[in-house]
């Protein structure tokens, strides 16, 4: 099976540009950059896509053993490259993702130029001096929750990841976009997301990143940036006015700038 069909793929933009790879967060489809990635086409080629059990991605194509953890992702994310002959990529990572591309930087370097983060976190869980902003009891509640009750847990923390409460609106994006992904899929992915430590992982980059710290964000606090900005060698730190942990829908233009200032 092609990744194109695999991962839905979509590339548009320049043909001769460089690469610009944007991957989406936990729950979410590559519809989530659309007032991102369109700011790129007249300088980039442009490439979207889906992980597997979200969007318009192949359903069939989701084996349990390979996303098992972040390093099956990243594969999709190094086969979609070789697939389109991509060198020399910008990836733009949003939550998750941002810690999918790192993976996939460091198995092969030489193909990223730059990395993009967005609300990255290597790690969810408090683990002794170190603040991932969750106590594995709040996580562990809030994984039992969404196993019981996926639809109900979507309605109530779509709005509270999002932030922004004076625009429900986007929270009722968020919500519904995790409610139109493969329930089964998103309990898996859920566990492999909250309950991955890539820690000692954030050393062995040596792409150049850029890591984009949202304001009042409950899922990636400003402390587990700062982490993040610590352990990788040769990153920039940027504080967004931005709220919430969703700045490619809530503050699109802050982020675009951001991006183009970095590059």
């Amino acid at each position: 099976m092609s990744t194109m069909q695999r991962n839905a793929v979509t590339v548009t933009g320049q043909a001769s540009g460089q690469p610009m790879m944007f991957a989406h967060g936990y729950g979410c489809d590559q519809n989530m950059w659309r007032f991102v990635a369109p700011e790129f086409l007249d300088t980039h080629r442009v490439v979207l896509f889906d992980h597997v059990g979200s969007g318009r991605s192949d359903l069939a194509a989701y084996d349990e053993d390979r996303y098992s953890t972040l390093d099956g992702y990243a594969t999709d994310v190094l086969e979609i490259a070789r697939e389109f002959d991509l060198h020399d990529i910008v990836f733009v990572g949003h939550s998750v993702s941002a810690m999918i591309g790192i993976l996939a930087a460091i198995r092969e370097p030489g193909r990223f130029a730059k990395l993009v983060l967005i609300g990255p976190s290597p790690r969810y869980i408090d683990d002794g001096d170190y603040v991932g902003g969750f106590s594995k009891s709040d996580l562990d509640g809030m994984l039992d929750s969404l196993d019981s009750n996926y639809l109900g847990w979507s309605s109530a923390m779509a709005p509270v990841i999002m932030g922004n409460p004076e625009r429900p609106e986007l929270g009722a994006e968020l919500k519904n976009s995790f409610c139109a992904t493969d329930p089964e899929i998103a309990r898996r992915f859920a566990r492999v997301t909250f309950l991955a430590d890539n820690r000692d992982d954030l050393p062995k980059l040596r792409t150049p990143s850029l890591i984009l710290q949202c304001t009042d964000d409950v899922i990636a606090p400003a402390v587990v940036g700062d982490y993040v900005h610590e352990h990788l060698a040769g990153s920039t730190l940027v504080a967004m006015n931005a709220t919430g942990h969703c700045p490619n829908l809530s503050a699109p233009a802050e982020t675009v700038a951001a991006i183009r200032a970095f590059l």
